[in-house]
């Protein structure tokens, strides 16, 4: 909302105090369902295809190149399982920006759905999903590789104790505070793509393009404070659940990388 009409909306505590006055606490839901169901999706194919993509690429590496490459693995397994997971996404996103940035338009998802179809039929659903791709890939390469290379770096330098050696409870801390950092940074690295998302998902008729230039160089970066709230407690929270879910069906669990015992006899390391 504060993209979309920053005259109204100046700020966070602003924007909150005027949603509230104007639709009260309800307003502040709008567009739970779409949100609620387009990034169930989403998360589903990201998590997922992210294993299945950092695995095959890993054994199309070799196991010495998936090492001393892993950064590289996790930006290209990380952006191959988004690609897919916007395209489950893109229909859900359009939804909701409609709900929440154009009053009267439709209040639920059953409304907005049908009502957008029948006005601009399949391509309404998906003419954001481009911007959607420029805002979620930097964003999920960011949140997959940081994650992984922030749990290594607190099991090597904060925590006190090798990780095998750590209780599940922990590891699951290790976690949630590895993906608030993540968070963070994949907010400041998308936020410039999500302001463009949201002008042109309400404004018939524009291009990616003509919205950025509207918007002009800190026209993009409106908002960025309850993107950094949000993303980063959501990225934690996704994390957490995510490895809480391992631990209670006993799925495999990879720690952090280790250089292969083949590696360090090229590199002179062992004895």
């Amino acid at each position: 909302m504060q993209n979309v009409d920053p005259a109204k909306y100046k700020s966070i505590f602003n924007g909150f105090s005027i949603t509230v006055r104007e639709d009260g606490v309800r307003g502040l839901a709008k567009g739970w369902a779409p949100t609620f169901i387009g990034y169930s999706m989403q998360g589903l194919c990201k998590f997922g295809f992210y294993e299945v993509f950092k695995i095959m690429y890993g054994d199309l590496l070799g196991e010495e190149n998936a090492y001393m490459w892993r950064t590289s693995l996790y930006l290209a397994a990380s952006a191959s399982a988004e690609f897919f997971a916007d395209i489950a996404l893109a229909p859900m996103e359009a939804c909701k920006v409609r709900i929440q940035t154009q009053p009267g338009y439709a209040n639920t998802l059953r409304e907005c759905a049908p009502k957008m179809y029948a006005e601009e039929g399949l391509w309404a659903f998906y003419k954001g999903v481009v911007p959607l791709w420029m805002r979620q890939i930097p964003y999920t390469m960011m949140k997959f590789a940081c994650f992984e290379r922030t749990v290594e770096l607190l099991y090597k330098y904060v925590v006190p104790k090798p990780r095998s050696e750590c209780s599940k409870p922990e590891q699951l801390v290790v976690t949630f505070v590895a993906g608030y950092i993540a968070g963070v940074f994949c907010a400041i690295v998308s936020h410039p793509a999500d302001s463009v998302v949201s002008v042109l998902n309400k404004e018939k008729g524009s291009t990616a393009v003509q919205v950025l230039k509207k918007l002009g160089p800190k026209g993009v970066w409106k908002g960025l404070v309850a993107r950094i709230i949000m993303i980063g407690t959501l990225t934690a929270l996704q994390w957490f659940i995510y490895d809480s879910v391992k631990v209670y069906f006993r799925l495999p669990r990879p720690p952090p990388p280790e250089m292969p015992e083949s590696l360090k006899k090229k590199l002179g390391l062992t004895e």
